[in-house]
């Protein structure tokens, strides 16, 4: 009995129930390095209680099936998809129209700025071109020097 302490391999009623919970009643699938201890504890009247439950429940476990589903509901889930799949394009491309249309809409808000930026004023409505008059302004020798002005 000091040995097993020593070695730390005793077995407790409690250690054992949580080793067939997680392992069930079968001590070939316990780990290893717990069979020799589970093994002597469960020769024990606790143990072979704890077994039992555990087999029991093995047993429960062992014996449940799942049926499969039928056509019908087969069928319904990949119409369900098919739609999921169908709306999700829709979107995609009303999405994709809308952004183009916003694209377009930033570039003609651009241009309109940028034009009303760069143009020049327009001068008055009776303006007379003359010999001096060029595409910068009038080149007249009496006009006054826009560099000087400034």
């Amino acid at each position: 009995m000091a040995r097993d302490i020593e070695d730390n391999t005793a077995m407790d009623a409690k250690r054992f129930a949580a080793l067939a919970e997680a392992y069930g009643g079968d001590l070939r699938r316990w780990p290893e390095a717990e069979r020799e201890a589970a093994t002597a504890f469960a020769s024990s009247e606790a143990g072979q209680a704890i077994s039992r439950h555990a087999g029991t429940l093995d047993a429960l476990l062992d014996g449940y099936s799942v049926q499969h589903p039928g056509k019908a509901l087969h069928d319904s889930i990949l119409r369900a998809a098919d739609r999921h799949l169908v709306r999700r394009r829709r979107q995609r491309v009303w999405w994709l129209g809308l952004g183009l249309a916003g694209i377009g809409l930033a570039g003609a808000v651009a241009g309109l700025a940028l034009v009303s930026i760069v143009t020049p004023e327009a001068g008055s409505d009776h303006y007379v071109l003359d010999a001096n008059a060029t595409a910068f302004g009038d080149a007249n020798p009496d006009a006054e020097n826009g560099e000087e002005s400034l």
